[in-house]
């Protein structure tokens, strides 16, 4: 495995040192990108290798792409190597079931990641805000790795969120705001109380986690590119960690040439800040004010990554659209009665997206598709309740 070459800075392109533990550059306070020296695994010998040590394994999951990962020893509770399932009504339509990894999220595979280099640095404690599914895999991890977590989420994320993260052991605030409430205050207070900021973006490694979603995918295909990938974006670190990962694809010449995937982010009318950024051809978003949907993951009202969000959805060609709450229910409900699905409301935003660009052209059905499935949602089974109006049932008799 190459070490780790050094950071680079998603804005500056200042080189930093990767010895000690990093949040954001010191310069300019962007995101920090984790670069290698990959020349040693170019050419198809390097990608073959990837299937053989994985065959040897009884799981490598994620860790397949150890060889483009930090050499470290991983904290892991079995992430990635998700299902692409093919859609029964759609024949170019592939989702990918990210409800499979542990805790149920894609976060898993970030917080992997993450956790893994905090236990490397030797870190004792973390700090997080989180505005749904993260709070359970960050607790789970943390608690694999004997780190100590605090976690700050919305006081009105999915009950489910909250009970494991207790469950595991981390110190959890529930908070009367939004995730950027939570986020000021892991930023006022982790100095003082000598915590790691892990929270989207603020370090760089959960970028490298997301980042097995483009490999993976991409290895599901037969080492081809999709023409497209929708992916729920609220923070955005997964549409980030696969671009990352499709321009390593490329370097490595482990794929195909061609055109890399169009990227379509999708959001609620609700919070919908890259969205309008998008629309109005900005370079950042602006605070969404009053966020407000039942698709708890997408209620991030001011991305830390907009900008890097906002330039990747230009270059490949593709577009932001923010569907209603009404229409992510309803595409929630005809996945589950006809392909026997039960989406997460983030995932059947993407599916519902799906269906608005056939109908507008957009798309087509010849184009060969994947949608992101990003937890289970039977996690998430109060507030989809809620929204179809359904309550227990009274006892016959």
């Amino acid at each position: 495995m190459p070490p780790i070459h050094h950071f680079e800075c998603s804005r500056c392109q200042k080189t930093i040192a990767a010895g000690a533990p990093q949040t954001v550059c010191p310069e300019c306070a962007g995101s920090l990108y984790v670069r290698y020296d990959l020349r040693s695994l170019a050419g198809v010998s390097g990608r073959d290798s990837i299937a053989r040590a994985a065959a040897a394994s009884p799981w490598s999951g994620m860790w397949r792409y150890s060889p483009v990962l930090p050499d470290v020893q991983p904290v892991t509770l079995g992430e990635g190597w998700t299902p692409m399932l093919a859609s029964r009504r759609h024949p170019n339509l592939f989702l990918k079931e990210e409800g499979a990894n542990p805790t149920g999220t894609f976060k898993a595979r970030g917080l992997a990641l993450a956790v893994t280099m905090a236990k490397h640095y030797e870190l004792p404690q973390i700090g997080c805000a989180v505005s749904g599914e993260r709070s359970r895999a960050l607790a789970a991890y943390a608690a694999a790795a004997g780190i100590e977590a605090h976690i700050f989420m919305p006081r009105d994320v999915p009950y489910a969120n909250y009970v494991e993260a207790v469950a595991y052991g981390a110190n959890v605030t529930l908070v009367d705001g939004l995730i950027s409430d939570c986020g000021r205050i892991v930023a006022e207070r982790k100095q003082v109380e000598g915590w790691f900021d892990v929270s989207t973006l603020k370090e760089p490694f959960r970028v490298e986690g997301k980042k097995t979603m483009g490999y993976e995918l991409v290895e599901q295909l037969g080492w081809e590119f999709p023409d497209a990938v929708f992916y729920p974006t609220g923070g955005g670190v997964g549409l980030i960690g696969m671009w990352k990962a499709f321009a390593e694809l490329e370097e490595l010449g482990w794929v195909r040439p061609g055109k890399k995937p169009r990227m379509i982010a999708i959001q609620s009318t609700g919070c919908a800040p890259v969205v309008r950024a998008f629309e109005q051809g900005a370079a950042v978003s602006q605070m969404w004010e009053n966020a407000a949907t039942f698709a708890a993951g997408l209620r991030v009202p001011k991305p830390y990554g907009d900008a890097i969000m906002l330039q990747i959805l230009r270059d490949s060609e593709g577009v932001a659209l923010a569907l209603s709450d009404a229409q992510i229910l309803e595409s929630l409900k005809d996945w589950a009665r006809n392909e026997g699905i039960f989406l997460s409301p983030e995932g059947a935003a993407a599916t519902a997206a799906y269906d608005h660009l056939l109908s507008t052209g957009f798309l087509k059905k010849e184009d060969r598709v994947v949608v992101f499935n990003t937890g289970a949602g039977p996690k998430y089974t109060d507030v989809t309740a809620e929204a179809m109006g359904l309550q227990r049932p009274l006892a016959a008799g």
